[in-house]
């Protein structure tokens, strides 16, 4: 299976959209959603310095319309899979088909300045924090007042609250950690965002969305989200709760992803995902930069893609478990086989009982994803149920 992954706050570097500005439609297309986040997307993307692009305000549509621009020149009929890292969240959205790009580039334009407004009411910030015992981490974390942001893996967890309690972590850290203050405006993924979250959500309420239309992983728990509803709803929550990027990486691995792009500004997600998933069976990954990386991009989905079809293709459906325990499908029920919306599937035994899976929709189940006692967790994809129609986006 073949990921591609939206990067969030903080991979922009100024100039990088520059290479993508002169592609068909390009130009028209960033004129288009200038208008609807309400920003320069162009001249930031080309002329603007470190320091304008570091703006909350600006930084996030510019990403979400980055990843859309580069994203528009891909096959992504063949792509499986998606996911975006905080802001990234929105663009990966769209490219699973649940908002409309226009949707996902306006609600952008919203986080951005009602997170820039949040970040003014009171002096807060971010560190990361680098080594040490993870769970004695957190609870130094905690012990100071603050949050943990961002839990990225590979050793890499971020703090975010008050400035003078990161200042007190600083000072005193946890055995074998590293604390490296972040040029960022605010405490983001935190309480401290409560603000931002209620204008989001009053913007969101009017936004219409669909199903995904492949698998698309959550932030907050790394699990697959099958309700374009519950999508939207997230992306609102995600803005005052922390980014479980680690969770979307044990996915990624669960689901066994052999082929990764990561859409510009890549490098940073690549990043992550190099140093907690190797030795035999790391995926192979492109980083996406300028439009020359494009064939080496195609070349991926070809080799690590659905295969393309002139037939009906069957449009996806993932059944996640709702508790942890372990999965028991239900009897007789093997991959080809076709199921019933409400039909039981299988089960996942709980210290309390058996807990039910049920397919949202009929087809063919296409693919079991965890097997007779495997270990499940919440939100753990289960299996893949296809129907087929025409002209559907695998």
């Amino acid at each position: 299976m073949l990921a591609v992954l939206s990067p969030g706050q903080g991979s922009q570097k100024p100039g990088f959209l520059t290479p993508w500005v002169d592609l068909p439609h390009a130009d028209a297309r960033l004129k288009w959603w200038s208008a609807l986040a309400g920003v320069d997307l162009r001249h930031l993307g080309t002329e603007a310095d470190a320091d304008e692009i570091r703006d909350t305000a600006r930084t996030q549509p510019l990403l979400v319309a980055a990843a859309l621009l580069a994203a528009d020149h891909l096959p992504m009929h063949d792509v499986g899979l998606v996911a975006g890292h905080s802001v990234g969240e929105l663009g990966a959205a769209a490219l699973a088909g649940v908002l409309p790009a226009e949707a996902a580039i306006t609600l952008a334009g919203v986080r951005g300045r009602e997170m820039a407004a949040a970040c003014a009411l009171e002096p807060t910030g971010m560190s990361a924090v680098l080594g040490g015992d993870p769970g004695e981490v957190l609870a130094a974390i905690e012990q100071h007042g603050l949050h943990p942001a961002n839990r990225n893996g590979a050793g890499q967890i971020v703090a975010a609250g008050g400035r003078d309690a990161l200042a007190k972590f600083a000072a005193d850290p946890p055995a074998k950690v590293r604390v490296i203050t972040l040029q960022v405006a605010g405490a983001f993924h935190t309480p401290y965002m409560a603000p931002a979250e209620t204008a989001l959500a009053a913007v969101a309420g009017g936004v219409t969305t669909t199903d995904p239309a492949r698998i698309l992983l959550s932030n907050l728990d790394g699990s697959a989200v099958v309700h374009g509803r519950e999508v939207l709803q997230r992306l609102v929550r995600q803005v005052t709760a922390p980014v479980r990027w680690d969770l979307c990486m044990r996915t990624l691995k669960d689901l066994n992803v052999t082929g990764i792009i990561e859409l510009p500004p890549a490098g940073t997600l690549a990043g992550l995902i190099k140093r907690e998933l190797k030795g035999d069976g790391a995926p192979e990954i492109v980083t996406l930069n300028t439009p020359d990386d494009l064939p080496a991009a195609r070349d991926l989905i070809a080799r690590h893609g659905v295969t393309p079809s002139h037939e009906p293709v069957p449009s996806f459906r993932v059944v996640v478990a709702a508790n942890a325990g372990t999965f028991r499908p239900a009897d007789g029920l093997d991959e080809g086989q076709d199921v019933r919306a409400g039909q039981v599937i299988g089960h996942v035994v709980t210290r309390q009982g058996e807990v039910e899976l049920t397919a949202h929709a009929g087809g063919a189940l296409t693919e079991w994803l965890a097997h007779h006692d495997d270990p499940v967790a919440p939100g753990q994809p289960i299996a893949r149920i296809g129907g087929h129609t025409e002209g559907a986006t695998r």
